[in-house]
């Protein structure tokens, strides 16, 4: 139901259509609609003024049909009597075809101001229905104090002529115990709202204004109303402070995602001299018949780079800090000498014990040799194992410019994305 005028909110436009969290309050409305609830027929009743109409059936239409529902959209009336036995007469109309039996449809009447409705609340009034309850309403206990009021008896006051209008007096205070604060979504067969309607037809009007929802009309036609457990975010926005509050709640509900964190690594190492024989270990590869590069360890300028950008994404240090400050390997002598695949190993298992998830690491390679592209698949697919994420690798020349271009060292700087944790098992 989304037909209601809005005029308490303030907002000079029907409540519905206000916007919540940057999308209308009927779409919000329509998240908790989910496949599991297995629901035939989701009818629209909106105001019947354009462009209000059009707007909200635009807005409405991709949330509703999210439930593998047909989405019916009409215009309801001057007041919700009118508005319910309209989107009624819609559920009547698209269930005759299909042999829907009126004593086992089950119908839910929702109110679009109360966005924030969860779907298990949807899923306890469907049940209850279904197991024979002709009328089911979601409620809350009260707790607060509720008294029941009386007008002023002037007569007697001990003044004789009150110039100020009076307050109204306290009648009697109600046991709260049995007091509930009832909400929607409203469940029926739809068997009964076709009895209810016709009940009410047949009332003069003034007693049938007083009856202000289908639960009313039940109990006033001796139905039993069945009541379920509600939800304290159920609340009903009819003043800009329930807006206020509506929007704190999804705020506390939906919290904003940690922003993902970013690190940059860089290493160099010289070529070793032509009288030093080392193998070129590079991008976690054995190159052989290649000149090695000088270092304490292999000096593997890619994956060391790619731990340093991973480190520095954690904001838990570098290399020197973890491994030993230039002589890699040296302050924990069990990765002394180790390959570079090795240590980006042990980076990514301290990232991730440091409460990251690691996203992916990308590097690029400057050098003149060797020549990476005929390696690069197996080069990304052994650093990718090493780290847990995807590591992808690309390599230039620096056109015989600088120390890479006379070939007398390799140059690799890293980028790596972390996301904290838990922030990455919600997704």
């Amino acid at each position: 139901m989304g037909a209601g005028s809005g005029q308490r909110l303030g907002y000079g436009q029907p409540k519905a259509s206000v916007d919540l969290a940057g999308h209308p309050i009927i779409s919000r409305a329509l998240e908790p609609l989910t496949p599991e609830l297995s629901i035939g027929v989701v009818v629209l009743v909106l105001p019947r003024e354009e462009p209000h109409h059009s707007a909200m059936a635009a807005a409405a239409e991709g949330p509703a049909a999210r439930c593998g529902a047909e989405v019916i959209t009409i215009a309801g009336g001057s007041s919700r009597p009118a508005s319910v036995r309209a989107g009624l007469e819609a559920v009547r109309s698209h269930g005759e075809p299909l042999g829907w039996d009126p004593q086992h449809t089950a119908v839910l009447i929702h109110d679009a101001a109360r966005p924030l409705t969860p779907t298990e609340v949807f899923s306890r009034v469907f049940e209850t229905v279904e197991q024979g309850h002709r009328a089911v309403v979601p409620a809350l206990a009260v707790t607060d104090t509720i008294k029941a009021t009386q007008k002023f008896d002037a007569a007697r006051s001990c003044e004789d002529s009150p110039a100020q209008p009076q307050p109204e007096t306290v009648r009697e205070t109600l046991p709260r115990a049995e007091l509930r604060a009832v909400q929607t979504p409203q469940g029926f067969s739809l068997e009964f709202l076709q009895q209810a309607f016709a009940h009410i037809g047949e009332l003069p009007d003034e007693a049938a204004d007083r009856l202000t929802d289908e639960a009313m009309i039940a109990e006033d036609m001796g139905v039993p109303v069945a009541l379920v457990p509600g939800s304290e975010q159920s609340l009903k926005i009819t003043t800009p402070t329930d807006l206020i509050t509506a929007e704190a709640l999804m705020q506390a509900s939906h919290p904003a995602p940690p922003i993902p964190r970013t690190g940059i690594g860089h290493d160099v190492h010289a070529l070793a001299d032509l009288d030093e024989q080392r193998e070129l270990w590079l991008a976690g590869l054995h190159w052989p018949g290649e000149q090695g590069l000088s270092g304490h360890s292999d000096g593997d300028a890619v994956a060391h780079a790619a731990c340093d950008a991973l480190f520095s994404a954690a904001g838990i240090g570098d290399l020197g800090v973890h491994f030993g400050a230039d002589t890699i390997g040296t302050s924990r002598p069990e990765l002394e000498g180790a390959h570079g695949a090795v240590l980006l190993a042990e980076a990514a298992r301290l990232v991730r014990e440091a409460g990251f998830e690691i996203g992916n690491i990308a590097v690029q390679l400057v050098a003149r040799r060797p020549k990476f592209g005929p390696r690069r698949e197996e080069a990304q697919q052994v650093l990718s194992e090493a780290a847990g994420a995807p590591v992808s690798v690309s390599a230039t020349t620096s056109d015989g410019l600088g120390f890479t271009g006379r070939s007398e060292g390799v140059l690799a700087t890293a980028t790596a994305l972390v996301c904290p944790a838990d922030a990455a098992h919600r997704r």
